[in-house]
């Protein structure tokens, strides 16, 4: 029989994602042997003209300190940086590279996607890298092993870009509008939603036991 299956709908630009990381990381480590996983990316930033950060820099520097103060987590000083000094800052905020990153990424270890955005919010949020420039992903490729001229080719490739804009439109579909969002799948077309925004773990933990224990107990009259 086929595992339930958790899917993690992120976007690598969210702070709450960034938030959350610790929480889904650790239930993908629980659930290991009862539940697949797979991460969807939301596409929170895709305009049509590239964006400086100036424009939301000033919402994020309120934000972040609501991320730290509800989950526990830092935020990079180099990060931040961008943040504060929007004028000096020459980042243009999009979430296509990173999706299509995550599309490959999920055919060298599609068990490891989870690991991997939780890689990517820290490769942003932590350490600052910048998400629209390939250089910020070697480090990962050199952890992963992956080989990065394959990597690069296939960033630069029609194909997975359509691959990461499908997700966009699944995310449209499951009616996502915030970011994080997690859905166990039990069949086909049947979703069940156990999270919706920062979810703290024990919360998470009871609802997809709640599920499980639902789909694992036995049918009347066996």
């Amino acid at each position: 029989m086929e595992l339930p299956v958790l899917i993690y709908c992120y976007d690598a630009y969210c702070g709450w994602c960034y938030g959350f990381s610790p929480v889904i990381t650790k239930i993908a480590e629980e659930y290991q042997g009862r539940l697949d996983t797979d991460v969807l990316s939301g596409g929170m930033i895709l305009p049509e003209k590239p964006t400086h950060i100036g424009l939301s820099a000033g919402y994020i520097a309120k934000a972040y300190k609501n991320v730290e103060e509800l989950t526990g987590i830092k935020f990079g000083k180099d990060y931040l940086w961008h943040i504060m000094n929007p004028d000096e800052s020459d980042w243009y905020p999009n979430s296509e590279k990173p999706a299509i990153a995550m599309c490959i990424f999920k055919e060298f270890y599609p068990a490891r996607a989870i690991e991997f955005a939780s890689d990517l919010q820290y490769a942003l949020h932590y350490e600052g890298r910048d998400l629209t420039d390939n250089e910020a992903y070697l480090h990962l490729l050199e952890k992963y092993s992956i080989n990065s001229e394959t990597f690069f080719e296939k960033l630069a490739s029609e194909e997975y870009k359509e691959m990461a804009y499908y997700e966009f439109s699944l995310m449209a579909q499951l009616q996502v509008t915030g970011y994080p969002c997690v859905f166990i799948q039990t069949g086909d077309l049947k979703f069940t939603m156990v999270a919706r925004g920062y979810t703290d773990y024990e919360t998470l933990k009871q609802r997809i036991d709640a599920v499980l224990e639902d789909i694992e107990k036995p049918a009347p009259g066996k």
